[in-house]
């Protein structure tokens, strides 16, 4: 599993390349600064303890020495510079093709999954990933190259310390291997709790006046607890892991670098070495082990990246569903004449191998001028059949066809265009009121929005607030009434101006004076669009051209309202249970 996130991982790494071949150049600097570093101080040791040399003599070494002491810690601080500047590209280009991908995706696919945890991986999953671009990956180069130049000089220098060198380099790698196999389980498991900890922090934010209500808060701190014990024992596992493999690096670097120094010991004590290559080797042993230590150190902090790294894999490579790249993709679809719905069938996956059925062989018209109302009991299909319009989801069977053009021909991105939707439970966002009408259409002029606001019967409100139409909002419209918020996002709609209006529920929180007077503007605005209408109130649906009566996924019944309540005891049942009046055919 790791082995295939690394490889997906360096396919970005791909896109540092003129990074890289910093990093690369800077390691081969690095590597000679060390070299050299420790050939000086062994000369400067030998000519001023054994030669005699006084310092006046040493000074032009002692200078070079000094350069190379700055020149190492500069290249050390613009390595640093470089990889961390690369990791917040690779970061950028990530979270941004991850948004985009989301959006993609649409809103299906997120009701589906934990809005906590997707919030998690879009931030603190994509910043996590800094510690495999900008440190393990840069640290990966130098112990391929520091190591190997050091070596090469130990071989030229003294022969059997470089055999020595060369038999233990691979000891300490393949521990960190070993002990990293049984730590990138546990690593997956601490990011999956993590996440499961901030989707459950989200739902406790978002239902917190339910909890307060219901006196469930005390319930929600001890559930907070347990997953936060949770994730602290599984952080101290894999901690001592860690430690663990930090333990047995140090432990092996020092054993070898004893060895060698018990290997040169005796060999100086006998008289088979010169001191000044002694200490050379002796020197150049530690800076040898150094990289591959760090890199042990590196490859535990990266197992965090590559936790997450796949659950962003995960998400960048779920298919999209509404195949946005249609056959001729990039027409403009136009409305002339006819909305028809063609035996139309979906199905929603239950489990892996079962399917429930939510719409049947549904078909029907609407006319451009024409308003048809949807009506129905709860899970009859009416939601699946306004997602199918806006093609959030595609149908198994059937298709659904302007002036006889299958719509899937069209990108969804263009056929969204046509279609203005108010929705049951409109988002608001954190933002103006202007801002959150001219989402409509952003290119609206401020008139324009003005009079959309005028259409929806909010225009009033929004003046009697303390910057009019430049009032934040809050987040969800938390400013603003369930009624208030319908209107605004009914002025959405309006500035839209789209040929094919979708009204879900859209009167559904209006007092009866704010509804007639938005219903009487509906039906001005419905002049020459294709209207649907999903509602349950007596006084939406009965101005409707058509109403369809839908249950279990099928059309039951069709008419006009007056139709209806005399031949579709359904209807009548529906009309009863949704108005509490007695309706009198």
């Amino acid at each position: 599993m790791r082995m295939n996130i690394n490889k997906r991982l360096l396919q970005y790494v791909r896109t540092m390349r003129p990074y890289m071949a910093i990093v690369i150049a800077l390691s081969l600097v690095t590597g000679l600064c060390i070299v050299l570093q420790a050939h000086y101080i062994a000369q400067i040791i030998n000519q001023t303890f054994l030669a005699q040399q006084t310092l006046p003599l040493l000074f032009t070494t002692l200078l070079l020495l000094l350069l190379i002491f700055l020149l190492r810690a500069g290249l050390i601080w613009f390595g640093e510079v470089v990889t961390n500047y690369a990791s917040c590209l690779v970061k950028k280009d990530l979270r941004q093709r991850l948004f985009a991908h989301l959006l993609k995706l649409g809103p299906m696919y997120v009701k589906g999954e934990r809005s906590g945890e997707i919030v998690n991986t879009a931030t603190e999953g994509v910043e996590a990933l800094d510690s495999y671009f900008a440190l393990f990956f840069p640290q990966l180069c130098s112990t391929m190259i520091i190591p190997v130049m050091i070596l090469i000089v130990v071989f030229a220098t003294d022969l059997l310390s470089g055999i020595i060198l060369l038999v233990t380099l691979p000891v300490l790698p393949f521990f960190m291997i070993l002990i990293g196999k049984q730590a990138n389980a546990m690593t997956e498991k601490r990011w999956h709790m993590l996440s499961q900890m901030s989707a459950h922090f989200l739902d406790v934010l978002q239902g917190l006046t339910t909890l307060k209500l219901f006196g469930r808060n005390k319930r929600q701190e001890t559930t907070i607890r347990q997953i936060s014990d949770r994730f602290g024992d599984t952080t101290l596992k894999v901690l001592s892991v860690a430690f663990l493999s930090s333990l047995v690096m140090e432990m092996g670097a020092t054993i070898s670098n004893a060895l060698i120094a018990v290997e040169i010991g005796l060999r100086l004590l006998y008289g088979n070495i010169p001191f000044e290559q002694a200490f050379f080797v002796l020197l150049l042993t530690p800076e040898f082990y150094l990289p591959l230590r760090s890199l042990g150190t590196q490859f535990h902090a990266s197992m965090n990246s590559s936790a997450s790294a796949g659950r962003i894999f995960d998400i960048l490579e779920t298919p999209l569903s509404d195949q946005s790249s249609g056959r001729e993709a990039s027409q403009t679809p136009v409305l002339q004449d006819t909305l028809s719905f063609e035996g139309l069938h979906y199905s929603y996956p239950t489990t892996e191998d079962q399917k429930q059925e939510a719409l049947k062989g549904i078909s029907f018209q609407i006319q451009r001028g024409q308003t048809v109302a949807v009506v129905g009991p709860s899970g009859s299909g009416k939601s699946t059949l306004a997602s199918l319009l806006l093609r959030f989801i595609e149908p198994d069977q059937g298709q659904i066809c302007i002036d006889g053009n299958p719509i899937q021909q069209y990108s969804a991105q263009e056929w969204r265009k046509l279609v203005a939707w108010q929705p049951q439970r409109p988002y608001l966002f954190n933002a103006s009121v202007a801002e959150n009408i001219r989402l409509g259409r952003p290119t609206a002029s401020m008139d324009e929005v003005i009079q959309a606001a005028k259409q929806a019967q909010i225009h009033t409100f929004i003046q009697s607030l303390s910057q009019g139409y430049n009032t934040v909002i809050g987040e969800r419209g938390a400013r603003l009434s369930g009624g208030q918020a319908q209107r605004l996002s009914l002025a959405r709609a309006f500035l839209k101006d789209a040929p094919i209006l979708l009204l879900d529920e859209a009167t559904s929180t209006l007092d009866t004076e704010s509804e007639a007077e938005v219903l009487q503007t509906l039906a001005q605005f419905s002049h020459n669009r294709c209207v649907l209408i999903i509602a349950h109130r007596l006084n939406t649906i009965r101005t409707a051209d058509t109403i369809l009566v839908l249950q279990a996924g099928k059309i039951v019944a069709q008419g006009s309202h007056e139709k209806l309540l005399e031949t579709s005891e359904t209807y009548q049942t529906m009309i009863h249970a949704y108005t509490d009046e007695e309706v009198v055919a």
